[in-house]
């Protein structure tokens, strides 16, 4: 059985030009289909590995485990195939000011607010990172907000004050500013997305050699300040470590490598799938293996922000042209940016 999806451009590989490729329907691969399931719940997986390794480690141990782990894999992924890491100093300082944007703030706005709000409900609101992305690209001049974007937004809002339900009280009340950090990572993603098409993008280099050079810069940046910021005393179980490595090795290194390769498979509209199976996950395997509450508020509130997010995606521009099989550049010559940063 095959799905029918778009392709779309990608901020990885595409100029911030005016001019797009052509987008074309095509059916993607049991295989690709596969991975791209793997992919969510490998993505959706992570915000409960931050949580249970939360028990025995700090935000910043957490977030060190996890660049270090990821680095690792994508580095020796590297070394299968022979792919170098860049030489030109410049370029490494662009990817270690994009570690710090996509990689050590939101990782460590996640954890910490994994101490005070459920891993489904962090799962959900890294849901709204497309919205906030078509907010930072509108103030900085490179998008338009559309009719069906602001509708999107609004949608989008109403949703995150449904997760927030700022209306209860007592034990049921939920951590404003743990969904405020949790806010904040998820702006962390949308602002790295304008800088990658800014700094990153039409470079000539590997997604997979800037993403392995990222994950590195990062966990050595964030190793360096470590013993300062993160001499917590340490709770070492078989639960934290198992899921400290999980976190690393599976939920970044090995995520990464499928969404490369997914997206060079099928296109970066059909790796964006995830955005609206991610938050899914987060909520089933919190409710599954941490205890986490089912409230009527996160099942709907959930359901508004993805529902916010597809229509604020897809413009009127957009179906015009998935409907006749092309893709005419935008009046704002934004290129639409569909892959995660994680």
């Amino acid at each position: 059985m095959l799905v029918r999806l778009s392709t779309c451009t990608s901020s990885w590989r595409q100029p911030a030009g005016p001019d797009l490729n052509l987008t074309k329907d095509s059916a993607i691969s049991r295989a690709s289909l596969f991975r791209l399931y793997l992919l969510a719940v490998l993505w959706g997986s992570g915000f409960l590995f931050v949580k249970l390794a939360l028990r025995g480690l700090s935000p910043v141990q957490v977030v060190l485990g996890q660049l270090g782990f990821g680095a690792i894999v994508l580095l020796l992924t590297l070394a299968v195939r022979r792919r170098p890491l860049p030489h030109v100093p410049r370029e490494w300082a662009y990817l270690a000011g994009m570690a710090v944007l996509a990689n050590i703030t939101p990782y460590l706005l996640f954890s910490w607010s994994e101490q005070r709000i459920s891993s489904g409900l962090a799962g959900v609101l890294s849901g709204t990172t497309p919205l906030l992305t078509l907010l930072f690209a509108h103030a900085l001049g490179v998008g338009r907000l559309t009719s069906a974007r602001v509708l999107g937004l609004v949608l989008g809002l109403c949703g995150v004050v449904l997760l927030a339900a700022p209306w209860h009280d007592g034990p049921r009340a939920v951590s404003i500013t743990g969904v405020l950090a949790a806010l904040g990572a998820a702006t962390c993603y949308a602002g790295s997305y304008v800088y990658a098409r800014r700094l990153l993008t039409n470079r000539g280099t590997e997604p997979l050699v800037l993403s392995a050079t990222q994950l590195t810069a990062g966990a050595l940046l964030l190793g360096a300040v470590t013993p300062w910021l993160g001499r917590q005393p340490v709770t070492l179980t078989g639960a934290v470590a198992l899921s400290m490595v999980a976190l690393g090795v599976l939920s970044t290194g090995v995520a990464y490598v499928l969404n490369y390769r997914l997206i060079q498979d099928e296109g970066p509209t059909a790796a964006s799938m995830t955005n609206y199976l991610t938050p899914v996950v987060a909520v089933v395997l919190g409710v599954a293996f941490v205890d986490e509450r089912l409230s009527w508020n996160l099942v709907v509130g959930t359901a508004v922000v993805l529902i916010g997010v597809w229509i604020a995606e897809r413009s009127s521009d957009e179906r015009r042209a998935v409907a006749s099989g092309t893709l005419a550049p935008s009046e704002d010559g934004e290129a639409h940016v569909r892959e995660h940063i994680r």
